[in-house]
């Protein structure tokens, strides 16, 4: 393990080392693709009454295709725009309900803006950044299961429906782009979203529930 540590350094510093390229400097255009997954780090309230003690919620991972666009301000500070389709995430019972099965989904488009502060000079082929965002969670095309009104008193004449609230969250960043050429480089990045949100049932009740999310994403860019 050791060993495939010093050399992960051993090729970071190598990569920052590499030959220069087209430099990242302030004016400089760029836009990526690639693909995003979001994997909730979930921490959920009880439903309110009426319902069983314990009575709690987990939401699965939704990978999307993705991208994004990026302007930098300066030699080392960046705007940058992700964008994708809407991801779809898929609710399950959890708590005393666990093992119940899935309860419901719901879409979202998690619109981001982050400013971002790249190290190592602009023209160099390897380029870490920290950036910091907020994101507006869009949630929509909220759906049930037969399984949520069983355990809500719904029926098929009357079937329980939830709505999630759209909620502003911040978010940290940590990544790195890696130039190929002249114009096309590599982009990785993790974040996680500190958001939280409530989801109100039809029959009256709610349930508030951290989502946490973390997120990866990868993408190959052109820069201008």
């Amino acid at each position: 393990m050791a060993t495939f540590f010093r050399a992960g350094a051993a090729l970071v510093i190598l990569a920052a080392c590499a030959a220069t390229a087209h430099a990242q400097v302030a004016g400089t255009f760029s836009v990526r693709a690639g693909a995003t997954r979001i994997m909730p780090d979930v921490d959920s309230g009880n439903l309110s009454e009426p319902s069983f003690p314990n009575t709690k919620i987990d939401v699965g991972s939704a990978s999307q295709f993705t991208g994004g666009i990026n302007y930098m301000v300066t030699d080392h500070v960046a705007i940058d725009l992700p964008l994708g389709l809407p991801f779809k995430h898929s609710f399950y019972g959890d708590g005393a309900i666990d093992g119940t099965g899935k309860l419901g989904e719901v879409k979202v488009v998690p619109a981001t803006l982050f400013v971002q502060y790249y190290f190592l000079e602009a023209n160099s082929r390897f380029r870490p950044y920290v950036g910091l965002g907020v994101t507006y969670a869009k949630f929509f095309k909220n759906r049930t299961t037969a399984t949520l009104s069983g355990l809500t008193g719904g029926g098929p004449g009357n079937p329980t429906t939830a709505k999630m609230d759209s909620r502003f969250a911040l978010t940290p960043q940590i990544g790195f782009t890696y130039s190929f050429n002249e114009h096309w480089f590599f982009d990785a990045s993790y974040y996680k979203s500190f958001l939280k949100s409530k989801a109100h049932l039809s029959t009256g009740q709610s349930i508030s529930v951290k989502l946490n999310p973390d997120v990866v994403s990868f993408g190959i860019g052109y820069r201008f």
